[in-house]
């Protein structure tokens, strides 16, 4: 099998996870959880994964670069940016695993990565990959030029073969309205060939609707292939020529649930893991319920490698 290249585009920030009176720091974003997560299921000679963002040249920033690398995560369109830093959020976790979010992010280094001198050249890299990933957030952190900027790349690593793909991850306090977010999704649908839909984000964005609207929905945008997350729930996995597949999650014990953050993330991740690397869509969809299973059984987004699914 000849090597393939994935570059996954976002943020990702310096992670506070608080419970009770314990706070352990980490670094997390929602990209850069998929990231690491492909990474540790795909042979390298398989398929190559690529993080695009923007960091400072602080020493937390130094730190990031380090544990990704070590993740097996390629930098090199990575960029240092001086005078920017990381965004930083916080994790307040309850008794049932369930997380509240906080963040400091307005200023973060990885909203100007299409701004920069080298933007171009590293554009002029990416639309010769063979997939592009981002999410919601991804679109959320930019202004509208840059937008513009990365909808052009978009169209352009599709025009010479590669596909886009796209996880819908709504934060409405990201957006300005929204108006604007329906207008900047359907955009980005429009040039996504995988969508992975979390059906409560749907439901948020567009009112709620039965998942079989969600999906002739996104397929009538020009998505091929439509991923519905549900999250204890099956999920429904669907193409544009009809075939459907309702794949049922692993199912824990509530007291086995210890801090759902990155479920979406490693679920996306484990699909991937598997689809792009010539399984099928029930194969990849039962490996994104096993990754996410194994990750909310552990506080933080990224958990330990030995704990990951075949390990330990």
């Amino acid at each position: 099998m000849t090597r393939k290249n994935i570059a996954v585009i976002g943020e990702c920030m310096i992670e506070l996870s608080q419970k009770g009176d314990a706070l352990h720091r980490g670094f997390g974003g929602d990209t850069l959880n998929t990231s690491v997560y492909i990474s540790r299921q795909v042979s390298p000679d398989a398929l190559n994964v690529h993080y695009v963002t923007a960091l400072g040249t602080d020493s937390f920033s130094n730190e990031m670069l380090q544990t990704w690398q070590q993740e097996g995560v390629n930098t090199d369109l990575t960029q240092r940016l001086e005078n920017k830093l990381p965004g930083l959020y916080v994790i307040e976790t309850d008794d049932t695993g369930e997380r509240t979010f906080y963040y400091w992010r307005n200023d973060a280094a990885a909203r100007y990565w299409l701004d920069s001198p080298q933007s171009e050249e590293i554009c002029q890299k990416l639309a010769e990959f063979d997939y592009l990933y981002l999410s919601g957030i991804s679109l959320a952190i930019l202004n509208d030029e840059s937008r513009d900027r990365l909808m052009t790349l978009l169209k352009a690593c599709r025009s010479r073969g590669g596909k886009v793909i796209f996880d819908n991850n709504y934060r409405p306090r990201l957006w300005a309205s929204k108006e604007r977010t329906q207008a900047a999704y359907n955009a980005m649908l429009s040039c996504t060939d995988i969508a992975f839909l979390t059906l409560d984000d749907e439901d948020m964005l567009w009112g709620q609707k039965p998942y079989e609207e969600v999906i002739a929905r996104t397929h009538a945008l020009g998505v091929s292939e439509v991923v519905v997350k549900r999250g204890a729930d099956s999920c429904i996995v669907s193409s544009a020529e009809g075939e459907q597949h309702d794949v049922p999650a692993v199912k824990l014990p509530k007291e086995k649930v210890i801090d759902t953050t990155a479920a979406g993330d490693s679920f996306s991740a484990g699909y991937l893991a598997v689809r792009l690397t010539g399984g099928s869509a029930v194969e990849a969809a039962v490996r994104g319920h096993e990754t996410a299973s194994t990750v909310i059984q552990h506080r933080g987004a990224i958990i330990p490698m030995a704990f990951m699914p075949g390990r330990g």
